[in-house]
Parts: structure tokens; sequence; C-alpha cells
């Protein structure tokens, strides 16, 4: 595995929900060894987040995985370890001692009770990353609210400029705040394992899913801080580009996306408008944009009667961007899936079949690899404290009769 970026890497994960894990799959699927910590018997909140759920290797027994659960957490070992008993405390904080890197998103403060805060971990281990991931922050007005990403886009603006002109404000239909959360918590991870590398120095990382939110405003945000505009919500129109929306045509809906005056000419000699092009009204971005609602009107006419594939083939052919609006279902039946390697399928020991999302980037000197399918509870107790500890049958038995740890047999399914 010498041929992954982050071989001889060990994560230590304590996260649950999404963005903790989601954070943690993408240093895995990198090559980083990491052993996720899970609760005896329950495991991940988000193994119980379902339907849909898994199903046996004949498609009919329902298991126990989630697909929300298995959205997160390939590439790790399972370890079930009792926090809250000594014995399983203290074996987290001998596996700290060899970790580089720590993942938690629990309460503020919520692990210094069993001695796995930053301080004490570092106090045994100075070159370890900490990174505590929560709702609002270490510091602040809110830190003792727990957070969820719901929360987060409701309180960080982005459900404001999320829906329909004068339509209620809506949530992403993905978890935005706990997904960008993560690659953030991701990116701040990688910048301090390079320092810690140079320096032999570790740090505490403290990400929040509403900086982050606050952050993913990006343009909007700005449009605020600027010029003092407070923005609405426009469905699938763009604050500042003109046209960039969906249209109906014959047979569906279509985007098109005009995103320079170039693009613009484009598509008014593809409509035969091309005299638009040089109008003043409409020659110009900014005009455009004053203008928005007439140019939107000429264009929906236009194209009212046109077949959406009809339409797409004739506008990527100049150099207009363009694309259908797909379901879930239809993205997966498209062909950019096969030819891009979009979707990796796990099978498991007992046949089943785990299909996962893959990673995205082809990066051509250290791809990343599937190691692990998703890991059912406690599946890699025993294997992974004798690799990171090397405590031998003995001793494992012994933290298993004292209930610190559980192991869970590979072979039964979940």
């Amino acid at each position: 595995m010498s041929d992954r970026p982050l071989s001889g890497i060990r994560v230590l994960d304590l996260s649950r929900v999404l963005a903790g894990p989601w954070s943690t799959q993408i240093l895995a699927d990198l090559g980083a060894d990491v052993i996720k910590i899970e609760v005896p018997g329950k495991g991940d909140d988000t193994r119980a987040w379902g339907p849909p759920y898994l199903h046996d290797a004949h498609g009919e027994e329902e298991l126990s995985e989630s697909g929300y659960y298995l959205c997160c957490n390939r590439n790790k070992r399972s370890v079930a370890v009792d926090l809250s008993n000594p014995e399983g405390a203290e074996l987290i904080r001998s596996l700290a001692k060899k970790a580089d890197i720590v993942v938690e998103n629990f309460r503020v403060g919520g692990l210094k009770k069993y001695g796995l805060d930053y301080e004490s971990l570092a106090a045994i281990n100075p070159r370890l990353v900490y990174c505590s991931i929560t709702g609002f922050g270490q510091t602040g007005p809110y830190t003792n609210r727990g957070g969820y990403d719901f929360v987060a886009q409701g309180m960080g603006g982005f459900m404001s400029i999320t829906g329909e002109a004068g339509g209620q404000p809506l949530r992403a239909g993905v978890a935005m705040a706990d997904l960008s959360t993560g690659m953030y918590a991701t990116v701040s991870i990688l910048a301090a394992l390079r320092h810690a590398e140079r320096t032999g120095e570790g740090q505490y990382i403290d990400v929040s899913l509403l900086d982050t939110q606050i952050a993913m405003l990006a343009n909007q945000s700005m449009n605020w801080l600027v010029g003092g505009i407070v923005p609405g919500r426009l469905g699938n129109r763009h604050p500042t580009v003109v046209p960039y929306k969906t249209f109906d045509v014959a047979d569906g809906i279509m985007i098109i996306a005009v995103g320079n005056d170039g693009q613009f000419r484009a598509l008014c000699r593809e409509l035969g408008i091309e005299e638009l092009a040089s109008d003043p009204k409409f020659a110009t971005s900014r005009q455009r944009m004053v203008n928005r609602d007439e140019i939107e009107g000429i264009v929906q006419d236009l194209v009212r009667g046109l077949k959406r594939d009809d339409l797409i083939d004739r506008l990527v052919a100049c150099g207009v961007p363009t694309g259908p609006v797909n379901s879930i279902q239809e993205i997966f039946e498209d062909p950019f899936v096969e030819a891009r390697g979009a979707v990796h399928q796990f099978v498991r020991e007992d046949g089943v079949k785990i299909p996962t999302v893959a990673f995205p980037p082809k990066m051509s000197k250290t791809p990343p690899r599937y190691d692990y399918r998703p890991p059912m509870i406690g599946e890699h107790s025993r294997e992974a404290l004798n690799d990171w500890l090397g405590l031998d049958t003995d001793s494992l038995d012994t933290l298993e009769s004292a209930g610190a740890i559980a192991q869970r047999n590979s072979d039964t399914p979940a």
C-alpha cells in the first residue's frame, strides 16, 4: 500500500453522523489506516437512518446497515469500545498514543470526562493532529447547543437563498453543511499533518457546521458584505448571470447556462436571434442582468416547442453550456458513470453486494483503492487492536470479558 499518499498514517475516528465520517472516509480512500470507534451493539447513529437498508445476497432479508451509513464508511475498520468503561477509555488513550490523527464530533467538552480531550491526548502524543467537529464551535455564544446540518443550513443563511422566489426557504437535498464541513476538516487535517511532519508538533482543529456554512455562501455573502444587498430566493436563476436557469421544452426541462458574452452570442446564433447579441439591452452581462425578465422570456418562447436532447446536442456543438435535469436514477444510468468509474461494487463474504460512489478525483500516480467495504459493528476489534497495540488473544479476551470491547463475527450478517 506504499503507493497511496497517506500510507502509514493512522487515524482514530471517534466521530458519528456525517461530517466526521465523511472526512475520515476521504483520508481512508487516500490510504490512511482508519479505526472507526463504535458503541458496542449500537454503532454509528447513521446505521439506523433508513430505509433503505442493505439486503441479503438473495435480495430478501433486510439487514441493519442503512444507505446513509454505507455512503461514508468504506475503507475503515470498526472497533467497538465502551468509552464509559474505564478500561475502554484507557484503550482509546493507548490508540491515540499511536495515532497521527484523531477526529471526533462530540459536544463541546464531551470527551474530557473520559480523558480523551485534546489536552489529555496531546500530553501523551505531542505530534497528534486532533480535529473536533461541532455544530457551533468551541467558542462563541452557541457552544452548548447541539447542531445538525439542517440547523446550520437555516442559521447560516443558505436556506434563505434556496427555493423559488416568493416561496418557502428550502434546505438542499443533501446535507451540504455536513459535507462541506467534512471537506474543510479534511483539508485542515492534511495541512496540520504536513506541519506535524516538518516540526513534530501537532495541533488542535476546531471546525463547526455554522462556520463552514457561512463560508459556503461564497459570492452571495460578498454581495452583502460588499454591496449591502440581501440576496433572496431566485429558484433556478443565477443572481448575476443571465440567461442561466432551467427552461421548459417540449418533453421536459433543461438547463441553459450562459456564462459570458461569447456564449450569449453563440446562443443567439443557434436560436436564430443573432440581432439580439448586439442589442444594447442584451449585449453585455450587466445589461442582460438589468433586462433579465425580457431576455429569459424570449429564450423560453423559442425553446418551448423543441425536443430536449436535440437542443442539448445543438447547444453543445456551438459551445453553450447545457444539460438535462436528471433524476438520481437517470444519472446512474448515464454512460458517464461507467466511463468514469463513478461506482465501485464491493462483494461481502456472505455474498451481499455493496455499491459505493467512487472517490471523484482521478490521480495518475496514487489512485485511491477500495480495500475495505463499510464494516459491521466491531468487526475488526481484535484485528485492529492487535495491529496497533500488539494485544494478544489473552489480553483481548480480558477486555471483552470486562465489557470494554465487543467483537462481531464478520461472517454473521449485521
